[in-house]
Parts: structure tokens; C-alpha cells; sequence
């Protein structure tokens, strides 16, 4: 069914929470539920599993009662995966939450020979926090992926097989702006994945534009101004989610 009562409180659970017709609320999230949202025994909440599926609860002492069970689409109609070097200090905290809310599918941290940032072990923990909160904020029911720090030209190479649009995006260049691309991939048939590479401060090498280019990605603008490192994935995702929406509209 679809569901049309927005103002309960959502809460992203692991889909082995759902056991039966409960919900098996984690100590930190009963608490949080409970003395934060300030919801009783008897209140109803949702619980989204991450993959798209949902369920309203009632919040009990004994097991969180599933009432009825729903889907809602607020997914974009094309995956989209963007390759972010990594910029200085929290900046990629930043991008996660803005291209969560705007709809990211997939988000690889990449390495590149500009990036200053070297990440902790526990950073990765971290990031998939801060995208899992975006995900209740922007009622989406799909959880990002955030993949582990990889050298950026590993991904250029993993990439290099997937035949879906490709981009890397580069300052003071010639190249065409990503819109034009835009309108042509949401023209009839939208693909089932876009992948679009921002560089850190500095931009990328000349090398790193190479090897994009020989991995089959095309070389894009995103404007005369020079964009921040932060900026720059959320306008790609900005610009991507708008054509996205479009072609949407235009299909009902």
C-alpha cells in the first residue's frame, strides 16, 4: 500500500530488527525513541529497513508491533554513483548528508594524487551514521552504499566494464557542461546508472583526466566558476536529480 501519514517519526533499522510481526528495537534506538521523540507505549513510528521496504509500528514494551506494512517511491528514476576524492577535514561529512537528501545511490571515496585527507579506520563507521540519519531526515527507503577509501585510479579501472554513462567532472576545461549529457540520458530511455567523478582541491592530475578518459569516461564541465570540492558533488547530484524528477513528470 501507499502511505500518506507523514508526520510519524522514521527510524532506519537492519532488516534482521524484523523478526515475525515485531520490530526489535536496539537498546540506543528504544532510548532514543522513547526520551529524545518523546513517543509512549501505544505511539506509532516507521521503520524502514534501508532496501525499500517499510512497516508502521506501535511502540510496546514487549515486542513493537508491526501495524501495516508499506511502500513509497522517492527514489530517483536512475541510480547514481559518485566517485568523490576525498577534500579536506569534514567536507565529505558534508556531501554525504546533501547527496543523501537529493538521492544518491552509491558514494566511493577515492584517493586521488591532491588528496590531503587520510582517513581513520573508524571514519567509514562514521559516514554510514551521518548517511543513515540523512536517510530518516529526507524520508528516503533506500540507504546509501558508502564503500571503503580506494586510490582513485582502482576505480577508474573497476569502472572501466560498465557500460552506463561515465563522467568525470574538471575545472577550467572545454569540455561540454554535464547538463547537455543530462538531457540526453533522461531524453527517452534514462539508463540504470549514471557514474560521475568529482576531483578535490586542486582538481585532478592531468594523468588522472587521461586515465578517466581510457576508463571511458567522458570529460564534463560544471560551469565557468570554480565550484569547492564540497560543492561540486552536490551540484552534479542537484543537477542529476532535477532531470531525473523531469523525466518523471513527463512519463505520469
Amino acid at each position: 500500500m501507499l502511505w500518506k501519514d507523514f508526520h510519524l517519526y522514521r527510524l532506519v533499522i537492519d532488516p534482521q530488527q524484523k523478526q515475525g510481526n515485531c520490530i526489535i528495537l536496539k537498546s540506543d534506538q528504544e532510548h532514543y525513541l522513547r526520551r529524545v521523540v518523546r513517543l509512549n507505549s501505544g505511539d506509532d513510528f516507521i521503520a524502514m529497513d534501508g532496501r525499500g521496504n517499510c512497516w508502521q509500528v506501535k511502540l510496546t514494551v514487549t515486542g513493537n508491533e508491526i501495524v501495516t506494512s508499506f511502500r513509497e517511491n522517492r527514489e530517483l528514476t536512475t541510480a547514481v554513483s559518485l566517485i568523490v576524492a576525498l577534500p579536506k577535514g569534514s567536507g565529505f561529512e558534508d556531501i554525504i548528508r546533501c547527496t543523501t537528501e537529493l538521492g544518491v545511490t552509491k558514494l566511493y571515496p577515492a584517493i586521488s594524487d591532491r588528496t590531503l585527507l587520510k582517513p581513520k579506520e573508524n571514519k567509514l563507521e562514521r559516514w554510514r551514521k551521518i548517511a543513515l540519519e540523512a536517510v530518516e531526515q529526507s524520508e528516503r527507503q533506500i540507504l546509501p552504499y558508502i564503500a571503503e577509501p580506494m586510490p582513485i585510479k582502482v576505480l577508474f579501472e573497476q569502472f572501466k566494464l560498465n557500460n552506463n554513462p561515465k563522467y568525470i567532472a574538471s575545472a577550467r576545461s572545454n569540455a561540454p557542461h554535464l547538463m547537455e549529457f543530462c538531457q540526453q540520458d533522461f531524453q527517452d530511455n534514462p539508463p540504470s546508472e549514471i557514474i560521475i567523478a568529482t576531483g578535490c582541491e586542486g582538481g585532478w592530475t592531468p594523468k588522472e583526466i587521461e586515465n578517466a578518459i581510457a576508463s571511458a569516461f567522458q570529460e564534463v564541465s560544471l560551469g565557468k566558476r570554480i565550484l569547492r570540492a564540497i560543492t561540486a558533488p552536490i551540484m552534479v547530484m542537484a543537477l542529476v536529480a532535477s532531470y531525473s524528477e523531469i523525466f518523471e513528470l513527463k512519463s505520469e
